[in-house]
C-alpha cells in the first residue's frame, strides 16, 4: 500500500524554504524533493492560497514563505493540502443491509474518529519553528555552527 507522504514533503520544502537567503525556484525546489518542478508549483500554489507563501515571477524571483513560522502548526498545513485522508482503512459498506456490519462500522468508526482527533490534537501542538529548532539543534550536535537568531524571521 503506498502511503501519501505529500505532508512530510511539504513540510520538507518549507524548512528548507527558511534556511534558503532568498527566494527558491521550483526548480530549485524539485531537486530538494526529487521530483518534478510541476508537482512542486501544484503543492505551492495551494499553500500561497492559504497565504502560507508567496511567489514572485522573474530573474530573481521563486518562492518564500509568507507565515510565522512560531504560529503555524502541522495541522495548518495539512488543511491548506486539503485535509487527505490519514487512514487507508476504512468499512466494508457505509450503508451496510446487514446488523454484524452495521456493529463492525459502529466500532470501527468511533476509532477512527478517536484516533483522527488525537492525531489532530497532536498536529495542533507541533508548529514549524519547533520542526526547525529540532532541526537546528540536530546541526548543532554534529558540530555545525548556526545563528540561530537570524533564522526564520519571516
Amino acid at each position: 500500500m503506498r502511503r501519501d507522504s505529500k505532508l512530510s514533503g511539504v513540510l520538507h520544502v518549507l524548512l528548507h524554504m527558511a534556511e534558503a537567503p532568498g527566494p527558491m525556484t521550483s526548480e530549485d525546489l524539485g531537486r530538494v524533493m526529487q521530483t518534478n518542478p510541476v508537482v512542486i508549483r501544484r503543492i505551492m500554489a495551494g499553500l500561497r492560497d492559504q497565504q502560507l507563501v508567496s511567489s514572485e515571477k522573474g530573474h530573481g524571483g521563486g518562492w518564500t514563505l509568507s507565515c510565522d513560522f512560531n504560529a503555524v502548526t502541522l495541522r495548518d498545513i495539512y488543511e491548506a493540502l486539503g485535509s487527505p485522508e490519514i487512514f487507508a482503512m476504512g468499512n466494508r459498506s457505509e450503508s451496510p443491509g446487514c446488523l454484524v456490519e452495521a456493529a463492525v462500522n459502529k466500532a470501527l468508526d468511533g476509532a477512527f474518529e478517536d484516533a483522527e482527533a488525537l492525531l489532530m490534537a497532536r498536529f495542533e501542538g507541533v508548529t514549524l519553528a519547533a520542526l526547525s529548532k529540532d532541526f537546528h539543534e540536530a546541526m548543532v550536535k554534529q558540530g555545525r555552527r548556526i545563528d540561530l537568531g537570524a533564522v526564520h524571521e519571516h
